[in-house]
C-alpha cells in the first residue's frame, strides 16, 4: 500500500469497531482503543460484544489472520504510534435532548496531550455524531491547548460522519453511497480523502476478492465530497432528519388509512415508492422508529435550534408522530381486548429492529411500559436481543422472556408484531392457533390479511382500512 498510514480508533462501539476493522482487513496497522478492559479483551479475541452480522468473522480475520488489528486501553501510546485517530466515541442525549460531548472532550484532551510529544504532523477525524460547530469551536481550541501546537502547521483536523445501518453496517462501510470530508484546511482534507481512495480501491485485491464473495459484488470508489466542518456535521443531522420524517410520515399516513375502510397503507407507500422523486425506502409504516440514531439526532438538532431561537416545528411534530405509534399498538389491542388487567400479551421482537441486538429507544420498552400500567402480563420472544433486553431499566425481570417463539404465544390472548424479524415472517396461521384468544396486531405488516382471517386468526394491521382489518367493532365486522 502506497500510503503506510498506521490508524488509532477511539471508541469501540458500534462505528468504532466496525471502522477499525474493515481498515484493518484492508490491511493498515489499526489500534481500536477503549477505557474497557472487558472490550478490550474481546476485541484481541476476535469476539464482538453486540451483535452485527458478519462482524465475527470480519474481527478474527482481521484480529488472528493477517494481524492487523489490536486492542488497547493505553490511549496516549496509540497516537505516538499512529498517523491518523478517529474519534468515534458515544455523543448521549441529556435530560434536555442536547447532545452529551463529555465523552469527545475527554478523548480530545488525550489526544492533545499525546499530540504535544509528537514531532510529526497528525491527523485527527471526528466521527462521532455531533451537533454544528462541535469540531470547530470545541475540538479545535482543547487539542491546540493540550497540545501547545497550531492546526495547519502541526497536525490536521476532519469531520467524517457515518451513515451506517445496524444489522448492514459491514456492508454499508464497504459500499457506501459516499463519503463525506469535512476538513479545516486543504491538507487535512486531502490526507483523508487519499485514504478512503486507498480503501476503495478498484484494483483486484484480497480484500475486494472477500468481499465480493460475501456481498456479489466488488467494492467500488464512491463519491468523495469535501465541505466546511460545519456542513459536514450538519449532513449527517439532515439525513438522518429527513429519514425519520420520511417513517413519521409514512405512520401518520398509516393511521389516517386505518380509519377509512379499503384503504391500505402498503399499497399507497408502494405507488408513492414509484415516484423517482420519493422512492420507496422509507416508507415502511409500523411500531415507530427506535436505536441510537434517529430519535437522538432528530432530538439533539431540536435542541440546537431551539438554542439559537428556532422553533423546529416540522421536527419536533417526527417525534410527536413517533412516541404515539407506541401507544397506538397499546390501542389497537385494547379495542380487540378492552380492559387488559389480567390479559396475557406476547410480545414478538424487542430490539429496534432487526439484524442487531440494540434495545436503545426500541418502540418494544414504551410499548411493554404501557401494557404493564394496565395491568397486563408480558411475555416476549426475540432472537437476538434478550439479554440486551434483561439489562434495560424498563424491561428487566419486570416482563416475562419466552425460551422460544412458541412458549411466548401459548395461552397468550393477543400478540403483538414488534420487530420483523425474518424467522417472524416464515409464521404461518397454524403457529398462532395455541393463543388462548387468538389476536394478532401486525405492527410490521409483514403477514397476508387475508390469509390470517380466512384460518380464524383475528388479524388486525397497522395502516389497513377498517373492512380489512379484524376489528370486532369496524364497519366490516368479521
Amino acid at each position: 500500500m502506497k500510503d503506510k498510514h498506521k490508524i488509532s480508533v477511539f471508541g469501540t462501539g458500534f462505528v468504532g469497531l466496525v471502522t477499525a476493522a474493515v481498515f484493518a482487513d484492508k490491511g493498515w496497522r489499526v489500534i481500536a482503543v477503549d477505557i474497557d478492559k472487558e472490550k478490550v479483551e474481546k476485541v484481541n479475541n476476535g469476539e464482538p460484544f453486540f451483535y452485527e452480522p458478519n462482524l465475527e468473522s470480519l474481527l478474527k480475520r482481521a484480529v488472528f489472520e493477517q494481524k492487523t488489528l489490536t486492542a488497547t486501553t493505553k490511549q496516549q501510546e496509540s497516537v505516538l504510534e499512529t498517523s491518523m485517530t478517529f474519534i468515534c466515541v458515544g455523543t448521549p442525549t441529556r435530560k434536555d435532548g442536547s447532545c452529551n460531548l463529555d465523552f469527545v472532550r475527554a478523548v480530545t484532551q488525550t489526544i492533545g496531550k499525546a499530540l504535544a510529544k509528537k514531532k510529526d504532523y497528525h491527523l485527527v477525524v471526528v466521527k462521532s455524531t455531533v451537533v454544528p460547530e462541535t469540531t470547530r469551536k470545541v475540538v479545535l481550541p482543547l487539542l491546540e491547548k493540550t497540545s501547545g501546537k497550531k492546526v495547519g502547521k502541526d497536525f490536521g483536523l476532519c469531520m467524517n460522519p457515518e451513515f451506517l445501518r445496524e444489522g448492514q453496517s459491514i456492508h454499508d462501510t464497504i459500499f457506501p453511497d459516499r463519503i463525506i470530508v469535512g476538513e479545516i484546511d486543504e491538507r487535512s482534507g486531502e490526507t483523508l480523502a487519499n485514504l478512503y481512495a486507498q480503501l476503495y480501491d478498484e484494483k483486484s485485491d484480497a480484500f475486494s476478492s472477500f468481499w465480493s464473495q460475501i456481498y456479489g459484488k466488488k467494492p467500488q470508489k464512491p463519491p468523495i465530497k469535501r465541505y466546511s466542518l460545519e456542513t459536514a456535521e450538519l449532513i449527517k443531522y439532515a439525513n438522518n432528519c429527513f429519514l425519520a420524517t420520511k417513517i413519521s410520515f409514512v405512520n401518520e399516513l398509516a393511521n389516517i388509512c386505518e380509519q377509512t375502510p379499503g384503504a391500505d397503507i402498503n399499497d399507497i407507500a408502494d405507488a408513492m415508492g414509484l415516484d423517482f422523486r420519493i422512492n420507496p425506502h422509507f416508507l415502511k409504516a409500523g411500531a415507530g422508529f427506535g436505536g441510537s440514531c434517529f430519535p437522538k439526532d432528530v432530538g439533539a438538532i431540536i435542541s440546537y435550534a431551539l438554542a439559537r431561537n428556532y422553533q423546529p416545528n416540522l421536527l419536533e411534530s417526527v417525534l410527536a408522530v413517533n412516541a404515539f405509534q407506541a401507544q397506538h399498538m397499546v390501542e389497537l389491542v385494547e379495542k380487540e381486548l378492552g380492559a387488559l388487567k389480567g390479559m396475557t400479551i406476547a410480545l414478538l421482537g424487542l430490539s429496534f429492529k432487526p439484524g442487531t441486538d440494540d434495545m436503545r429507544n426500541a418502540p418494544s420498552l414504551t410499548i411493554s411500559e404501557l401494557l404493564r400500567a394496565k395491568q397486563a402480563k408480558v411475555i416476549a420472544w426475540d432472537p437476538k436481543a434478550i439479554k440486551e433486553a434483561r439489562k434495560e431499566e424498563w424491561l428487566g425481570e419486570k416482563i416475562t422472556y419466552a425460551t422460544s417463539l412458541k412458549e411466548a404465544l401459548t395461552a397468550a390472548d393477543a400478540c403483538l408484531l414488534v420487530t420483523d424479524w425474518p424467522e417472524f415472517k416464515t409464521l404461518t396461521p397454524v403457529d398462532f392457533k395455541c393463543m388462548r384468544q387468538k389476536i394478532l396486531i401486525d405492527g410490521r405488516r409483514i403477514y397476508d390479511p387475508a390469509e390470517f382471517l380466512k384460518a380464524g386468526i383475528h388479524y388486525r394491521g397497522i395502516g389497513l382500512g377498517m373492512k380489512e382489518n379484524g376489528n370486532k367493532n369496524s364497519q366490516g365486522e368479521q
